[in-house]
C-alpha cells in the first residue's frame, strides 16, 4: 500500500493489481510543536495533522470534511482542537508527511488512513466509499464497469498510480487514457477532474468519489456511477474499487486509538451526516472483514 503513497494512492489502497486492499474551529487552531513524550490518550488537546489547502478534505479555514470530522471528534472527547499544517502533496508524498509530522510528534492524529494500514495505527473505519465513473448525461454512454464496450471508444481519465490505472492497462485501454496528477500537485484541485469531463477532454473520469462529490453541485450536466468489483483474468482475484478510511495515530498509541474508536462507535449518525453534507458517497463495511492492524 506504500509505493509513492500520494493522496490518491492512499484511497486506492494499493496500485498493484493483485493487492486485495486498495481535518473544531479552524480560527482557534494553532500549530503544535514536537514533544518527546506523548500523553495523547489523556490530553486536553486533540492535535491533528492536516493539509492546509486540499479541499474538499481540509484547509486552514476549516472548510473541508476532514476539518468538520476533526471538530466533531474533538468536541465529543472534550478536547481543544489544534492543527499542524503540512501538505500531503509535498516532496516525498504521504509517507514523508507521516514521517515529518505524525511520527515526529508534531501532532497525534491524522484523519485519513486506509483501514488496516500498517504504516501507522489505524482506528476502526469511520467511512467507506468507492471509485466512480463520471460522465456527461447528454452522451448516454451507459458505462457500468471497466469492461463496458463504451470504454473502448472514449478517452478515459484517471489519477496516476491508482487502481483504475492498472485496470486500464490490464484491459488494453491505455491508448485511450489521459493521466492526471492532481494528487502530486499542491496547486491542483480535484475539481479539475470534473472540468475535464465537462469540457470534453475525456469522455469518462474514473475517480475517488469523496474527492469530487462536494463539487458535483457545480456540474449539473455530469453524473456518477460506482465502479463495481471485477475479475480481469482467469485465476486472478477480484479487483475492488471501494475502500474503508480510518483515522490514524502513531504505533503504540493504543490509548488514543481506543478513545477515537469510542467516538466513532458512538457518533456514527453525526459522522455520516457530516460526510453527507460534502456529498461523500457512503457504502457499508463488510461484516466479515478484519481491519485491525495491531
Amino acid at each position: 500500500m506504500k509505493s509513492s503513497m500520494t493522496r490518491w494512492m492512499m484511497f486506492a489502497g494499493c496500485a498493484a493489481f493483485l493487492a486485495a486492499t486498495p481535518k473544531g474551529s479552524a480560527a482557534a487552531s494553532t500549530t503544535a510543536q514536537p514533544s518527546k513524550t506523548s500523553h495523547s490518550g489523556t490530553s486536553h488537546v486533540l492535535r491533528v495533522c492536516a493539509d492546509p489547502g486540499y479541499l474538499p478534505y481540509s484547509n486552514r479555514a476549516g472548510e473541508g470534511f476532514e476539518n468538520k470530522i476533526a471538530e466533531l471528534v474533538a468536541h465529543a472527547m472534550g478536547r481543544k482542537l489544534e492543527y499542524t499544517w503540512a501538505s500531503y502533496r509535498a516532496h516525498g508524498g504521504f509517507s514523508n508527511f507521516l514521517a515529518l509530522n505524525l511520527d515526529a510528534r508534531k501532532c497525534d492524529v491524522i484523519m485519513n488512513l486506509p483501514a488496516g494500514d500498517n504504516e501507522e495505527l489505524a482506528t476502526k473505519p469511520y467511512y467507506r466509499s468507492s471509485y466512480v465513473f463520471v460522465t456527461r448525461k447528454d452522451k448516454h454512454l451507459h458505462i457500468r464497469s471497466m469492461r463496458s464496450v463504451s470504454m473502448h471508444s472514449v478517452k478515459i481519465g484517471f489519477e496516476a498510480e491508482t487502481t483504475p490505472e492498472t485496470a486500464v492497462k490490464i484491459l488494453g485501454l491505455i491508448r485511450n487514457a489521459v493521466v492526471f496528477h492532481v494528487a502530486g500537485n499542491p496547486a491542483a484541485s480535484p475539481r479539475e477532474l470534473l472540468q475535464a469531463v465537462q469540457d470534453g477532454k475525456v469522455g469518462v473520469m474514473v475517480t475517488w468519489e469523496p474527492a469530487i462529490g462536494a463539487f458535483m453541485k457545480d456540474y449539473p450536466d455530469l453524473q456518477l456511477r460506482r465502479v463495481p468489483s471485477e475479475e480481469y483474468g482467469p485465476g486472478l482475484p477480484a479487483v475492488h474499487y471501494s475502500y474503508a478510511m480510518s483515522m490514524g495515530v502513531r504505533k503504540g498509541d493504543t490509548a488514543l486509538r481506543a478513545a477515537l474508536d469510542k467516538v466513532i462507535a458512538t457518533h456514527k449518525a453525526e459522522i455520516a451526516a457530516t460526510l453527507a453534507k460534502f456529498n461523500v458517497g457512503l457504502m457499508p463495511n463488510p461484516r466479515h472483514y478484519n481491519y485491525s492492524n495491531g
